[in-house]
């Protein structure tokens, strides 16, 4: 089954080749910074944020291809509760790390599967990652091995490159945190086919 993605991210493009589940990618190109400050201003907690970002994505491509199932997806970290953006610049992107320093946070990562311009599915995994307690120059030091378009397209830390070593303990399934909870992904589209 094919299905379209609704996302520009490579990773996630890579996941799902990687597990054989055959996709097209239409960039949804969702105003997120809009619909998160909106969101923000009705007192959404980092979970909510997620799953209405991943459904507007969904729903947004969903619109112009009928009978095409179509994923969105969105990935947000969420600090004691709040929501922390991407970085946009590398300034800001220090600030982040020095936040999530020697602390406990939550990446939250949401599908939304949608048909003919309706949600038809959503689910949303969140992981815990305990960050190390690292002194500014490592900060720097690590930053300095990513390139500013990813940096500030993906986030302050890549887990499938050097960002893995920013963490003293990570729970959770490798590829949600990645941004695609792949494993749901494939039950619900195999309870579709059957």
């Amino acid at each position: 089954m094919k299905i379209i993605l609704a996302s520009k991210s490579v990773v996630r493009k890579k996941i799902l080749d990687k597990y054989k589940i055959e996709s097209n990618v239409v960039v949804s190109n969702v105003d997120e910074d809009e619909v998160k400050n909106a969101l923000l201003l009705e007192n959404a907690d980092p979970l909510l944020i997620s799953k209405n970002l991943a459904e507007i994505k969904s729903v947004k491509v969903s619109n112009k291809y009928p009978d095409q199932l179509v994923l969105g997806a969105d990935s947000v970290i969420s600090l004691n509760g709040r929501l922390i953006n991407k970085p946009k610049s590398r300034d800001e992107a220090l600030e982040i790390l020095k936040e999530l320093n020697n602390s406990i946070h939550f990446l939250i990562s949401s599908v939304c599967i949608s048909k003919n311009g309706s949600m038809i599915w959503n689910h949303s995994d969140k992981s815990e990652l305990k960050m190390k307690n690292l002194r500014e120059d490592e900060l720097i030091t690590y930053l300095k091995k990513i390139k500013t378009e990813t940096l500030l397209n993906y986030g302050v830390y890549q887990i499938e490159a050097d960002g893995l070593g920013l963490f003293e303990y990570i729970k959770g399934d490798t590829d949600s945190i990645m941004g695609l909870p792949v494993k749901q992904i494939m039950n619900y589209i195999k309870g579709i086919k059957n």
